[in-house]
């Protein structure tokens, strides 16, 4: 070491201990980081402070080497290290006063790399014979955890050498510890010997109780805690060391029963989920002398709580006992300890299953089926017990609520046997009673109660689930009995479970609904309907129309096997086409039911190619075909217009179409691609059937007069290609992107015009980025300008249509053309004839949409576009308020309202406050829909007020009692909502407005709406408690 350097070291060391100036550790470390001076240099300089009589000077001097060990352990080498031990081992010995820097210096020395062998045993033993760690503060005794913590990570072996002696040494440094940040680190070592196998040897008891005695743990950190240490986390980490081992059992398992006593909830609930953690670990001799106290307790808890969870955590706890006792493998002279457990829960629950009509069948059912489920010797034990008795009550009791509880005792039972189940294949323990099962359920199928019915078609499709419960036979018999229902059961409860249990049912026996379901539903939706509209009725039967309408959910619902999907499709279009031909009286709900339920197919069949062939060549050339014909017939002068052109039936189309393109294979959804621009861009009809078209049908060219119904085909091309995957590439694209925006540009017919801009949208979003893409959305905005700025433009509307979806289309990609448009949209908030439809395009910007532009189109959607159009515009919309004229502000605080609207609450609540002056003058726009949506921006920002809110509350409280007399039932309902919410509000800053408030409520508590009355009753409830005696 240089002479200059050794004066720098015992200048620094002189600085630090005389002139307690701290920052000197740090220059300290830096010369030994550099290389200037070692840390066993630093020692002997340290040697006058070192050595020193004074206890104060002696701790200054290590708690310099103990904070340049801190910084610097990484560079020790193994002979520094062995030094350092040495000479820390022995202050330990030294004043009290000295302890704390010591315990800091040893702390840094458990991180070495090279901590020489044995050295870890050395320090655990001098700390652990001359330091009492509980008499320390808390920062040292979470020294000394963190050091047991590092060795265990670093020196497991050595540790474990010490056996009993490293348990007891750490049993003694955390009995009484108190501090919840330290007793997670102690949790933290407990756990490491427990689950690391260190030897507990005598001492198992002692490490339990040292433990155990913080069990359950009730703790509750303080308001704006910066440690983060919460209930949850010391639950857990506790939960782990004393579930961690089977030896811990003979205590722990006592200590259960006696905390089940508790009156605390919190205390009853750690103690059963802990009880559930612990018998995963265990082996059935661990429960076997505590298993008549364990099931006393879990009873008393299920038969006799008040609470959901506690019940819950009791069932479960029931499953893992029974599960655990199921593990044990007989000996010819050992006792079975399920055998026992199963005794006793079966002796105080088996007798209550044959009381229906009293309130404890139902614990009791629940904890034989909780234990039931727990295993496959479990379930057959169980169920041979309690089947007999449940089928034969069944048989004998004769009141619809005693059989329907019955039932539904046997269902849960069924269902809780399936999650025992080792295979699906495995054959089923109610095989036994598999006749008696099946005549319980037709018999409940054929009653006329309604709860009854339901039950037994969830009960249907348990045992359909259940291998070789249900014959051939038995399935026919099942489909005959559920269609009946289907067609004459009144009640739609009793409809929709039959729906369920049939799309059940079909994946797992499609033959059956092929040859006897799906006919007679065809059969029965082309009947003609009955002239005597009331014999249906009187009959108790759903109307023609209701029948039709579930008939077509059904088909939906059993189409999810290939061979089911082949036969219910062409049923459902067979719909569409009787419809257009005129051939069958369809109304138009009941079209768009078809459409929907060749939606629902299309959703949930199985993604096969297979499948994506029968909607590639059957459904979607079928659907493009009637369509078409219906549009062409309509331009006919005379005769019958189809229903087929109507925007409803239209809508509904596209989404079956365009849900099959979304899902079809990539081969599959080119080909698709290339038959639709095809058929728009140059007639080519030949993929469609009943191909009798005219040669020249020109689908996107402007038609003459007042005809849309070609025009509106454009929809088509929509569900076609905007649905694709975006790895599909569409043909002759800037042929078809110029045509889209001469027809969204030129076209009068508003279907027609928003279908094209919708679609120009769609593959704009999904183009690759590039020249290609600028250029055209460049003439795009430039077309668009120009018909925006010439007032005297006729298609100024569409113009403004085909903006809004492209600037949708760009902004959900975060292209930077995106900016362009909508800065163009916000000067449009200004325009006389446009400033409203501007300011409802910014709803369209922040909505999701439908049929276009969605994930599920596999649209380019990036993550919180939202947020990020909100950061980067909201600032233009209100220096635009801020200059626009009085008669224009409307439009600033409508398009302000729902571009905030659609905001993800928590950023609301972050961002209004800025806006608040807006929002309040939001709240006196005449327009009802601008009210309605700022109240409902408003009412989350209520609910924890900032400051610049309570500051406002003057305007605010006057704008909101305004409003309770609105002509709108939903405003009113919102505005009293926002004050109620006030009435949460600091007591000082409201109770001024108490009497404004209650005098101005008061007239809402006539309204002739009974849900205005409510509110009004709750609001007003509220604010008479305010500055009362007792308060709220």
């Amino acid at each position: 070491m240089m002479a200059a350097d050794g004066a720098l070291l015992l200048s620094l060391v002189e600085e630090f201990v005389s002139g307690l100036q701290d920052s000197k550790a740090k220059d300290t470390a830096a010369g030994v980081r550099n290389g200037q001076f070692t840390v066993l240099q630093l020692v002997e300089a340290l040697g006058l402070s070192l050595t020193s009589s004074q206890p104060h000077t002696r701790a200054r001097g290590v708690q310099l080497l103990s904070e340049v060990l801190h910084e610097c352990y990484g560079n020790l080498t193994e002979r520094e290290v062995e030094v350092l031990i040495a000479f820390y081992e022995n202050r330990l010995k030294d004043h009290y006063v000295i302890t704390p820097s010591v315990l800091q210096g040893l702390r840094a020395l458990t991180k070495c790399a090279a901590l020489p062998p044995g050295s870890a045993v050395s320090m655990l033993r001098s700390l652990f014979q001359d330091v009492h760690v509980q008499s320390l503060m808390l920062m040292e005794r979470s020294c000394v955890y963190n050091m047991l913590i590092n060795l265990m990570e670093t020196r497991e072996a050595e540790l474990k050498g010490l056996g009993a002696d490293f348990v007891f040494g750490f049993v003694q440094s955390m009995d009484g510890e108190r501090d919840p940040r330290n007793l997670l680190l102690a949790f933290q070592i407990a756990k490491n010997i427990v689950h690391r196998g260190y030897d507990l040897g005598k001492f198992t008891e002692e490490l339990f109780e040292v433990t155990s005695c913080y069990f359950p743990i009730d703790f509750s950190p303080p308001p704006n805690d910066p440690h983060g240490i919460t209930k949850e986390e010391l639950i857990e980490t506790l939960r782990a060391v004393l579930t961690g081992t089977p030896k811990f059992a003979e205590f722990l398992l006592p200590l259960i029963i006696e905390k089940l006593d508790s009156d605390v909830q919190s205390a009853k609930l750690d103690s059963l989920q802990t009880l559930t953690a612990c018998v995963s670990q265990y082996e059935h001799k661990d429960l076997a002398e505590f298993l008549e106290g364990l099931w006393t307790s879990l009873r008393r808890e299920v038969f006799q709580t008040s609470s959901e969870r506690i019940e819950s955590a009791g069932l479960a706890a029931v499953t893992a006992l029974t599960s655990c006792l199921s593990r044990s493998v007989l000996n010819s002279d050992s006792e079975d300890s399920l055998s026992t457990f199963l005794d006793l829960v079966l002796k105080d629950c088996k007798h209550h299953l044959c009381e229906p009509d009293l309130k404890l069948v139902w614990p009791s059912a629940k904890l034989l089926q909780a234990a039931c489920s727990a295993s496959s010797r479990a379930s057959h034990a169980t169920t041979a017990a309690v089947m007999p008795s449940l089928i034969e009550q069944y048989s004998s009791r004769t009141q619809c609520s005693h059989r329907r509880t019955l039932l539904e005792v046997v269902l849960r039972f069924i269902q809780s046997v399936k999650t025992s189940q080792s295979s699906e294949n495995e054959e089923s323990v109610f095989s036994a009673f598999r006749q008696s099962l099946c005549g319980m359920v037709f018999s409940a199928l054929s009653e006329t109660n309604a709860s009854l019915q339901i039950t037994a078609t969830s009960m249907l499709t348990s045992l359909a689930q259940q291998t070789g419960l249900l014959l051939d036979s038995d399935v026919e018999l099942a489909v005959d009995h559920l269609t009946r229902l289907l067609l004459t059961e009144e009640d739609d409860r009793v409809s929709l479970a039959v729906v369920d249990c049939a799309g059940a049912l079909a994946e797992l026996h499609p033959t059956v609904f092929i040859t006897k379901l799906i006919p007679r539903l065809k059969k029965e939706m082309f009947s003609e309907p009955m002239d005597e509209g009331d014999n249906r009725a009187a009959s108790g039967q759903p109307s023609h129309h209701a029948m039709r309408q579930r008939c077509l959910s059904a088909l939906a619902a059993v189409s999810t096997r290939p061979g089911v999907v082949r036969e219910s499709t062409p049923v459902l279009l067979e719909v569409l086409g009787s419809v257009h031909a005129g051939s069958a009286a369809f109304s138009v709900e009941e079209v768009v039911s078809a459409c929907h339920s060749l939606r629902r197919i299309a959703e949930q069949v199985q993604d096969t190619e297979e499948m994506g062939r029968c909607f590639h060549e059957v459904v979607i050339p079928r659907l493009i075909s009637l369509a078409l014909q219906a549009a062409l017939q309509g331009e006919g002068s005379s005769g019958r217009r189809s229903p087929l052109v109507e925007e409803v039936v239209l809508s509904a189309v596209v989404s079956v179409i365009s849900t099959s393109c979304a899902r079809l294979q990539p081969m599959l959804a080119g080909q698709t691609a290339s038959r639709a621009v095809s058929l728009f861009l140059d007639d080519d009809v030949s993929f469609l059937p009943d191909n009798s078209f005219p040669s020249q049908i020109q689908l996107l060219k402007k038609q003459q007069g007042d005809s849309w119904s070609r025009s509106q085909m454009v929809c088509l091309l929509m569900g076609c290609v905007c649905s694709l995957p975006r790895s599909v590439e569409v043909p002759q694209i800037d042929q078809l992107m110029s045509q889209l925006e001469e027809l969204s540009c030129t076209c009068s017919h508003p279907l027609s015009y928003n279908s094209a801009a919708k679609c120009f949208s769609g593959l704009v979003n999904k183009r690759p980025q590039g020249d290609s893409l600028d250029s055209l959305v460049q003439t795009m905005m430039k077309r668009v300008c120009r018909e925006l700025d010439s007032s005297s433009s006729p298609v100024r509307t569409q113009a403004l249509t085909l903006m809004i979806w492209v600037s949708k289309a760009l902004l959900l990609r975060y292209h930077p053309l995106s900016t362009a448009l909508t800065d163009k949209l916000f000067s449009l908030l200004d325009d006389t004839d446009l400033g409203a439809a501007a300011a409802d395009g910014f709803s369209l910007l922040m909505s999701d949409s439908s049929d276009v532009l969605n994930r599920g189109c596999h649209a380019d959607v990036r993550i919180m576009y939202r947020q990020r159009f909100f950061s980067e515009n909201s600032a233009k919309l209100v220096q635009g308020f801020n200059a626009a004229p009085q008669e224009k502000k409307s439009n600033y605080l409508k398009a302000l309202s729902n571009i905030v609207n659609k905001l993800p609450k928590q950023v609301q609540i972050t961002e209004l406050p800025a806006l608040l002056s807006l929002l309040l003058e939001a709240l006196s726009c005449p327009d009802q829909g601008v009210q309605l949506s700022t109240l409902s921006c408003l009412e989350p920002v209520l609910v924890d007020p900032p400051p610049a809110l309570i500051q406002q509350l003057e305007a605010l409280v006057s704008r909101l009692l305004a409003l309770t007399s609105s002509p709108t039932m939903s405003v009113k309902i919102a505005s009293m909502r926002c004050i109620h919410a006030i009435s949460r509000f600091p007591e000082h800053e409201i109770l001024p407005f108490r009497a404004r408030v209650l005098r101005a409520l008061a007239r809402p508590l006539d309204d002739r709406k009974r849900l205005v009355r409510s509110e009004a009753v709750q609001a007003r409830g509220e604010w008479f408690l305010v500055g009362s005696p007792g308060g709220r």
